[in-house]
Order: structure tokens, then sequence, then C-alpha cells
């Protein structure tokens, strides 16, 4: 498993890592998804040794309503 961790702005609440989570998952390969609107912090998980796309989550990110970069 390859985890990358990415730092978030602008989440308020449950509803701000629902929203991530559902567009983040969208992502081929992803496995594993942590959110918390407390910290900004946002991990994404693949299986095997595939490295996560960063640029497809940053743009999941965004599409949610949000700003992430690479922690």
């Amino acid at each position: 498993m390859t985890t990358t961790e990415y730092q978030v702005t602008g989440m308020t609440c449950g509803h701000c890592e629902g929203a991530i989570r559902s567009e983040v998952g969208q992502i081929a390969g992803v496995s594993g998804i942590e959110v918390s609107a407390a910290s900004g912090h946002l991990a994404v998980s693949t299986a095997g040794d595939a490295p996560v796309d960063d640029a497809a989550v940053l743009a999941a990110v965004e599409e949610a309503g949000y700003e992430a970069r690479v922690a």
C-alpha cells in the first residue's frame, strides 16, 4: 500500500469531509481515504506499490470546492 498525505484548506465540517471523500473515491486505484476537517488533513492510499496520482487527487479536491497541496 502507498499513502500520500495532503493539507486541505477550507474544510469546516463533516459535510466537507464527505464531499472530498466522494470525489477522491472516484479516482481509479484509490483503496483508502482518511479526511479530517479539524486538522485539514487528507490521506489517500492505493493498493500495492502503485503511487497515488497527485494531480488527480488535487483536481478532485478542487472539484469538491476546496484547495489542497501535498503535505
